[in-house]
C-alpha cells in the first residue's frame, strides 16, 4: 500500500519507518526542513531503539521517503495523521492547532475513497469536528490511537498488543476498517486483537489507558508518602499486593514519578476536556495524581538535604540520569532534570550524566553540569543520586566500584531500583523513596 504519514516527529518518524519495515510504500510529511533532510539522510532526529536501522533499511530500499510537500500524499490510499498536541500555555487542555493545520493542508490533496487515519492524541470529539472537512473530499476519517511505550516504540507499531481502530457508521466506516485491517496485515495474521469502535470510544482509549496508568503510579507514591510517615518500605508493599492478579505489580514502583511528552499532558488534557463537557467530577481525582507525582520530585530534593545534613550548599552531587525514562534521549518533563534544576537552585554542584539524553538536556539547562562517562561524573561526588533506571546505574554499577570514585558514600535512590542491602553491605548509606 501506499501511505502518507503527516507529521515526523516521535510518533510520526516511528509510524512511517515501521510501516515501511513492514512492506508499504510510504512518504512522511514534516513542515520542519531539517527534521525533514536528516530523515531523508537515514540520521534518526532523536533516539529510540532500532529506529536507525529500520529507518536506514527503510531509505535503502526506496519505499520510504520524507519531504516538506504536501502534495505528495496525493495517490496514497491512508493518511496518517501523528502531529503533537502539547498542552495549551493558558491552560490544562490540549492545544490542536497542528492537528487542525495538518488537516486542512491534506484536504485538498485527498481523492474519493481515502482513509484518513488520526493516531494523534486528541481530545474526545475532535473527530467529529474534523469528520465534515475529511468528507467533503470524499474521504473517510476514522481514528486509530497510538500506544506506544518510548523505548518500545519501533516493537510496539509492528507487533502491538493490540489495534483500535474507531470508524463512523454505515459501509464506509467497514470499508476503512478493513483497509487498516491490511494496512496491519502482520499484525492481523498473528490474531491480534483489532477493536473497532465508533469515533468517540477510539479517540477516549489512549486518554482513558493514560489516565489508569498515571493513577497506578501515582497510588504507590501515596503509599510511598504513608511509609515514610511509619517506617514502612513500599518496595515490600508493592510485592505484597502486586501479586493479586486483579492489581498486578507492573507500574507499582514507587520513586519520583512519571514525566515525558505523553501522561502529564495527557491526564491534564483529559481533565480539561471532561470540565468542558459538564464531567469534571468524574476525573477530579487526577487532579490529585498530578498533584502526587509532583510532590514526589520535591520529596527526592528533601530526601538529598536531610541525608547531607541539612544543606547542599556548595555539595558536589551527581545525578544519575537525565531523560526522564531509560532507553529514550526525552526530557520533556523530565523529573530528573527538574530535581537536578531544583538542587542547583539551592546552591549545589550539580553534574548530570546519561547515556543518551545529555544534548537535550544541556540544550534546555544549560546551568548543570555535564559529563557523558558515569566514572568521570561519579568522581569527587559527595552523594549520588538515583533517577533513571538505566541498566549502567542499576545493575552495571557496583557500590564498590562506585566507592572508589566518590568523596562520599551516600546514595539517594530515586527509583528504588538499586539493591540496597548490597549498597549497605559496601559501606554506603542508601535512602530509597517510602523506605526505612
Amino acid at each position: 500500500m501506499r501511505l502518507s504519514v503527516i507529521g515526523c516527529g516521535y510518533l510520526g518518524a516511528v509510524h512511517a519507518a515501521a510501516m515501511a519495515s513492514i512492506g508499504h510504500e510510504v512518504v512522511g510529511i514534516d513542515v520542519d526542513q531539517r527534521k525533514v533532510d536528516a530523515l531523508s539522510a537515514g540520521k534518526a532526529p532523536f533516539f529510540e531503539p532500532g529506529l536507525q536501522e529500520i529507518l536506514e533499511a527503510g531509505i535503502a530500499s526506496g519505499r520510504l521517503s520524507f519531504t516538506t510537500d504536501m502534495a505528495a500524499a496525493s495517490g496514497a490510499a491512508v493518511h496518517f495523521i501523528g502531529v503533537g498536541t502539547p498542552q495549551q500555555k493558558d491552560g490544562y487542555a490540549a492545544d490542536l492547532t497542528y492537528v487542525n493545520a495538518a488537516v486542512d493542508a491534506l484536504v485538498p490533496h485527498l481523492s474519493e475513497g481515502d482513509v484518513v487515519a488520526g493516531k494523534s492524541t486528541v481530545p474526545v470529539g475532535t473527530a467529529a469536528t474534523l469528520t465534515p472537512r475529511v468528507e467533503a473530499a470524499g474521504a473517510t476519517l476514522v481514528w486509530n490511537p497510538e500506544f506506544l511505550r518510548e523505548g518500545w516504540a519501533v516493537q510496539d507499531t509492528v507487533d502491538p498488543d493490540r489495534l483500535v481502530v474507531g470508524v463512523p457508521a454505515g459501509e464506509a466506516g467497514e470499508r476503512a476498517a478493513d483497509v487498516l485491517r491490511e494496512v496491519y496485515h502482520p499484525a492481523v495474521a498473528k490474531e491480534t486483537p483489532f477493536i473497532v469502535t465508533d469515533l468517540p470510544t477510539a479517540e477516549l482509549v489512549k486518554v482513558a489507558a493514560n489516565a489508569f496508568l498515571a493513577t497506578k503510579i501515582s497510588f504507590i507514591n501515596a503509599m510511598a508518602e504513608i511509609a515514610e510517615a511509619t517506617g514502612a518500605d513500599v518496595t515490600q508493599l508493592a510485592d505484597a499486593i502486586g501479586h493479586d492478579v486483579r492489581i498486578g505489580r507492573r507500574f507499582l514502583g514507587a520513586g519520583i514519578g512519571f514525566g515525558g511528552g505523553c501522561l502529564p499532558k495527557d491526564i491534564r488534557a483529559f481533565s480539561a476536556r471532561a470540565e468542558e463537557l459538564g464531567r469534571g467530577e468524574s476525573v477530579a481525582f487526577l487532579r490529585e495524581v498530578d498533584a502526587i507525582n509532583l510532590r514526589r520530585r520535591e520529596r527526592a530534593v528533601q530526601l538529598v538535604i536531610e541525608s547531607l545534613g541539612g544543606s547542599v550548599f556548595k555539595k558536589n552531587i551527581t545525578v544519575l540520569g537525565a531523560a526522564f525514562k531509560p532507553h529514550s534521549d526525552d526530557i520533556r518533563d523530565s523529573p530528573a532534570l527538574d530535581v537536578a534544576v531544583r538542587l542547583r537552585g539551592l546552591g549545589a554542584w550539580v553534574t548530570v550524566t546519561d547515556p543518551e539524553a545529555l544534548e537535550n538536556a544541556e540544550r534546555i539547562h544549560p546551568q548543570l553540569s555535564y559529563v557523558k562517562d558515569r566514572d568521570e561524573a561519579l568522581r569527587g561526588a559527595d552523594l549520588v543520586l538515583v533517577v533513571t533506571e538505566w541498566d549502567e546505574y542499576r545493575r552495571q554499577l557496583s557500590p564498590e566500584h562506585a566507592a572508589t570514585l566518590t568523596a562520599g558514600r551516600i546514595v539517594v535512590d530515586g527509583r528504588n531500583c538499586l539493591d540496597a542491602a548490597a549498597w549497605r553491605d559496601a559501606g554506603w548509606e542508601y535512602h530509597g523513596m517510602g523506605r526505612p
